[in-house]
């Protein structure tokens, strides 16, 4: 699989963030991105939960292509069976598309479908490929996906339920980051979940590439200050 500029851009810019929007101001959304563009943050966040996968409910296609943004959109798909589904999230213009081992038995095939698709933004960027874990699942079943995925990420609090960052989570990226070590792939690492100002200079010290955060930004009160603080706090 030749490399894609968001691969490259995204090792380039590592560690960075991702920074989720369902917790911005949704009757404001427009002017809520503004305040994101020139602080450094590359990454619109966006999850996908189908209230089948994970409890919640909230956005599909139609949302995500309404995003007007020059970030490259990041979908996170909580959803079952993506296999038919990602063909109308990458139309919307999803630059990255994960989706979870755990959502359905034709994941493989999910991930080589992606492989083939064009960037609906820019057909030189490609689709970068994801697969996301729950905080339940053993890593040994990413095995036999290594070869078709460009991120793995890892979730640090179970979907769809509000919690603190699981601990343990560390050492699950640092077994993940000898996994990737040993397939010899170029495969970047996210976490998710948990992140908050106060412990994203330790998130950023377990080693992932990108790592996700909503409410710390878009807590209602100075998302712009906000994101650059965080975007420092990982560089630290």
């Amino acid at each position: 699989m030749p490399d894609q500029p968001t691969v490259n851009l995204l090792h380039d810019l590592s560690p960075t963030l991702s920074v989720g929007i369902l917790t911005a101001n949704l009757l404001s959304l427009g002017s809520e991105l503004a305040l994101l563009e020139g602080t450094g943050v590359r990454l619109l966040h966006v999850d996908v939960m189908d209230g089948c996968f994970c409890p919640m409910m909230t956005v599909g296609p139609p949302f995500i292509k309404a995003l007007k943004t020059s970030l490259r959109k990041d979908i996170h798909l909580m959803v079952c069976d993506p296999l038919e589904k990602i063909a109308e999230y990458v139309a919307a213009g999803a630059d990255i598309l994960t989706i979870h081992v755990e959502s359905g038995a034709h994941i493989h095939r999910a991930l080589q479908q992606m492989r083939d698709m064009t960037n609906a933004n820019d057909p030189a960027r490609g689709i970068m490929r994801g697969i996301a874990l729950n905080p339940g699942t053993p890593l040994e079943v990413l095995e036999p996906l290594l070869e078709e995925v460009d991120l793995v990420s890892i979730l640090a609090v179970n979907p769809g339920w509000r919690g603190s960052f699981i601990p343990s989570t560390g050492r699950r990226i640092a077994r993940l980051r000898q996994t990737i070590a040993e397939a010899g792939r170029k495969i970047l690492v996210a976490v998710d979940g948990g992140v908050t100002r106060k412990n994203v200079a330790e998130v950023a010290a377990t080693g992932a590439d990108i790592i996700v955060t909503g409410s710390a930004v878009f807590d209602g009160k100075a998302p712009k200050e906000n994101a650059k603080f965080m975007l420092e706090a990982v560089k630290l």
